[in-house]
């Protein structure tokens, strides 16, 4: 699948089947992670792949109940390192958070290309995911993805107009 397919079949997945994830599409899908752009290319970052059912249990409450988060066979906990980015992007900020999200949207993308779903996780306490995973004080969690293959179709949420969105010359 050519990148703007992937772009375009790419959704939130909520249910997914409990078929395995094979080896060889999970090494394409980090390696698609590592290949993601960084500012002064630091990779301040670690993904943690968690296929253990009493760690994905516990990811659970860690993120708000979100109970699908556990259905799936896999869990990428998306990790960031403060001390190890660019810390004055644009002048006032530490680079790991965009870093980190670009990682994430790359492993998506590459999950969509393998006929695999996803789903960005925002919502989750922090604390809780760092215990369940053994996340370092030094590291921040950014965000999380289940991975699997989704067990039903997910409609494509609409999107504003590319006028709404993109301005030339000036804001």
């Amino acid at each position: 699948m050519d990148l703007f397919e992937a772009i375009k079949v790419r959704r939130s997945v909520r249910k997914f089947k409990r078929d395995a994830v094979s080896e060889e599409s999970l090494k394409k899908i980090l390696n698609a992670a590592r290949m993601a752009p960084t500012a002064e290319n630091f990779q301040p970052w670690k993904i943690i792949v968690v296929t253990d059912e009493d760690v994905k249990r516990k990811l659970v409450p860690a993120c708000n109940n979100q109970r699908f988060v556990a259905e799936a066979p896999i869990v990428l906990v998306a990790c960031g390192l403060p001390d190890e980015a660019y810390p004055i992007m644009g002048g006032y900020m530490n680079s790991y958070p965009v870093d980190v999200a670009i990682v994430l949207d790359h492993v998506m993308l590459a999950a969509a290309a393998e006929g695999l779903g996803t789903c960005w996780i925002g919502s989750f306490k922090e604390e809780k995911v760092a215990e369940a995973t053994g996340v370092p004080p030094e590291a921040k969690v950014v965000a999380l993805t289940p991975l699997g293959y989704p067990a039903e179709d997910s409609e494509r949420t609409d999107r504003k107009n590319l006028t709404e969105l993109v301005s030339y010359n000036k804001y």
